[in-house]
């Protein structure tokens, strides 16, 4: 190949991966002073603002006030808002006091209505929320304003649901659907979320069916600038991950569409989820997506969303959704196997395909994907070990991530360079043979076990359209072989960075992995380009200088802070109280509680609290005892029935609280109400670690259990309840935490910690 045309296809290939990244979102431009019909980012952006002024968890101060911004808006809008109150405990076991903000627009028809969805609480108990979910409570008032200003009236009713103490387990959904009555009259739900403070808003579906009916719905609303793949939405439902969407399709049968962006994974649910950290870009694409889907969903009829068939779907630049019915996987795959032995027996035939030359392709092919794999695999465990501060970022996903998937991705790419450098007397054609087989038998198996990936033989067949030109020209056109590899780096390239970023730096193997898979997509040309040892070397040294960047940007700073966690633990039982913390390396502010050589927390009894990801106390000291009121007890009924021991109890909080968790051992519960709810058999028969359940308080609210077990065995409650007011406790004099640290999301922190054991038989 000429050096002319090598660098010209190289410019081109990158080029189109730069576009597969920027054509996904539309640019941000100041639009404050667009007329007021119109949706405007700036706008949506003032609510951002003043929602996330401060931390505003439930039972927090900030929390009654984001409440009563909303509803001033909602009524300033000419809306008639209403508040519905009750407990609930959802699935996890974690009641709370929720209180959901409701409006309804009437339509001039009689169909089911459309739901419009976003949570106002943040997650306890230092995140700002300004994403998670400001962003979605902003983009929904925005564009309902802007609807109105319209002067357009819907044919359907329009709902819409601010929920509360989604964070805490979906609470605020749970109570809608199963106690509100409008909850009947949702035909379809717009969930608006996210997961980061960045990046493309990717729509993720929520169906007990099949889902072409809200697939082909979504196409026919017109967004213009889709994000989505029936493989994510595939993997989604597989994850634990749970939206408040998620109780309308499991309670009410509900279909539903999620919105959600999770770049900048680092900012979720910590005290960096600010206004300022919020990509304008981002907001503007959710509200890209709620524009037009208010206006379609508003007047188009919903009693025809639910479908027994499924879609296959992808987005392309250009092309927006490109969807079709999974009935097509079988014949499309039977196709490219018929046209892939038609194509070697025309190589063979004509002596471009050579079977000795074949087998040989199998050896470079198979030694990336083993030495990218491996390469992918250690990546993490190593990384941490060369850096143990990543520990403490829960998410899984450092500052310095995208510097770390771009070097796993420029390294993958050099060994697969310098790999078929090595085999540069083996004839073009014969090199595509295996990666295509590969491709088919790794398709055929994604058909059966994941059939959401079936787009993934797209590049493949511009792949075998590649080796069809190679055996019908020796010398093909390289401008037409890299055409035809654009398809593969438009749907693959953003794979790349979205399983680490989504599932954490864990999935590094699949950087590399998907990489390796794009080279191989591509070696129609690639298989052509002369020096291919020098684009490895440049693979490598770009691996070199990525892995420097993240080096030299791994220190914690003011705009990258370290999370910390710092708690009082007090033992009531034994009189003792200790110094705890989360963090795996201790910073200098922790330490000066914890001491030079800090203890395990096994030495003290001390046991796991519940969190997002199962995490424990790694360090604690002893500390001085303060007399901190403990929480009063008050037995109200203690009695056996037919052999059912009956107990009823209140826990009353004698000081200021935010937390209250209850761990239930020995005697096995046949029933539990807690402040009236009901916790459901199932949850009772397979909560973990014994814990019964963790009320998040509400204007210091006791907490009231009735309890039923067999007569005669024990029962053990062990009571955790916490304040999370250490920083400014009249007891203790902790000084404020350096710039370059924050507090830890996902688990308890800052807080004053009494533990409390109850025996009873």
């Amino acid at each position: 190949m000429k050096p002319t045309a090598t660098v010209l296809c190289l410019l081109l290939l990158l080029a189109a991966t730069f576009w597969a990244f920027e054509s996904a979102t539309p640019r941000y431009h100041e639009d404050a002073d667009v007329p007021a019909a119109e949706f405007s980012t700036d706008r949506a952006m003032e609510h951002v603002v003043a929602i996330a002024r401060k931390p505003h968890g439930v039972g927090f101060p900030g929390h009654d006030d984001v409440r009563e911004y909303l509803v001033r808006t909602l009524r300033g809008m000419g809306l008639e808002p209403e508040l519905q109150e009750g407990y609930t405990a959802g699935d996890w076991g974690n009641l709370s006091k929720a209180v959901n903000i409701l409006a309804r627009i009437p339509g001039t028809g009689s169909g089911k209505a459309l739901l419009l969805l976003s949570h106002y609480d943040s997650s306890p108990h230092s995140s700002f929320g300004a994403s998670d979910a400001g962003s979605g409570v902003a983009v929904i008032l925005e564009a309902v304003r802007a609807y109105r200003e319209s002067g357009e009236q819907p044919a359907n009713d329009i709902i819409l649901l601010f929920s509360d103490a989604e964070e805490l387990g979906l609470n605020g959904a749970d109570l809608f659907v199963n106690q509100h009555p409008w909850a009947q009259d949702v035909g379809l739900v717009l969930n608006f979320e996210a997961r980061g403070s960045g990046g493309p808003g990717y729509m993720l579906l929520e169906t007990n069916g099949g889902n072409s009916g809200l697939v082909d719905a979504f196409v026919a609303a017109g967004a213009e600038y889709p994000v989505a793949n029936s493989l994510a939405y595939s993997i989604y439902k597989m994850l634990p991950n749970d939206t408040d969407l998620t109780v309308f399709r499991e309670d009410g049968d509900i279909e539903g569409m999620n919105f959600a962006f999770i770049d900048d994974h680092f900012d979720y649910h910590t005290a960096l989820d600010t206004p300022e950290r919020l990509d304008l870009r981002t907001l503007a694409h959710q509200g890209s997506y709620l524009v037009p889907l208010l206006e379609h969903f508003s007047q188009a009829s919903l009693d025809g969303l639910k479908s027994g068939e499924d879609s296959v779907y992808f987005n392309l630049p250009f092309f927006g959704l490109v969807t079709y019915p999974f009935r097509w996987i079988w014949p499309i795959f039977g196709l490219a196997v018929l046209g892939f032995l038609l194509v070697c027996a025309i190589g063979l035939r004509n002596g471009q395909l050579h079977g000795r030359g074949i087998l040989k392709g199998f050896a470079p092919l198979f030694a990336c994907l083993i030495l990218n794999g491996a390469a992918g695999y250690f990546a993490w465990p190593l990384l941490k070990t060369l850096y143990p501060g990543y520990g403490d970022i829960l998410q899984g996903f450092p500052y310095n991530g995208y510097l770390y998937i771009a070097a796993w991705a420029a390294l993958a790419a050099g060994i697969c360079f310098l790999v078929y450098s090595r085999f540069r007397k083996l004839p073009p054609a014969d090199t595509l043979v295996a990666p295509l087989l590969l491709w088919l038998v790794l398709c055929g198996v994604l058909n059966i076990y994941l059939p959401g990936a079936a787009f993934f033989l797209i590049p493949g067949i511009a792949l075998l359209m590649a080796l069809l030109i190679s055996c019908l020209k020796e010398s093909p056109n390289p401008y037409v072989l890299c055409l035809l590899g654009i398809p593969a780096l438009w749907i693959f390239a953003p794979f790349v960075k979205m399983f680490p970023v989504g599932l954490g730096m864990k999935m590094l193997i699949a950087a590399s992995l998907m990489t390796t898979f794009l080279f191989l997509l591509l070696l129609g040309l690639l298989a052509r380009l002369p020096n291919k040892a020098r684009l490895g070397g440049l693979g490598l040294l770009l691996f070199a200088g990525f892995l420097a960047g993240a080096h030299f940007s791994s220190r914690y700073t003011p705009e990258n802070p370290k999370p910390t966690s710092l708690l009082y633990v007090g033992q009531t039982d034994t009189q003792q109280a200790f110094w705890a913390t989360y963090e795996q390396v201790p910073s200098d502010w922790t330490q000066a509680y914890l001491g030079p050589e800090p203890e395990r927390p096994e030495t003290a009894g001390l046991h796991t609290l519940s969190s997002k990801y199962n995490s424990g106390f790694t360090f604690i000291r002893e500390a001085s005892r303060k007399p901190i009121p403990e929480p009063a007890v008050e037995i109200l009924t203690d009695t056996l029935i037919g052999g059912r021991h009956h107990l009823v109890l209140e826990i009353i909080p004698q000081r200021d609280i935010n937390r209250l968790e209850v761990f239930a051992t020995g005697a096995e519960l046949s029933a539990a109400r807690v402040n009236g709810v009901e916790l459901s058999e199932d949850y009772l028969d397979r909560r973990r670690g014994g814990k019964l359940v963790t009320h998040y308080v509400s204007d210091n609210a006791p907490t009231r259990l009735d309890l039923e077990f067999p007569a005669g065995e024990a029962l053990e409650l062990t009571l955790y309840e916490a304040s999370n007011d250490l920083l400014d406790n009249p007891w203790f004099s902790i000084p404020p935490r350096p710039a370059e640290t924050i507090p830890m999301p996902f688990i308890l922190n800052d807080a004053v910690l009494l533990i409390k054991s109850l025996h009873f038989e």
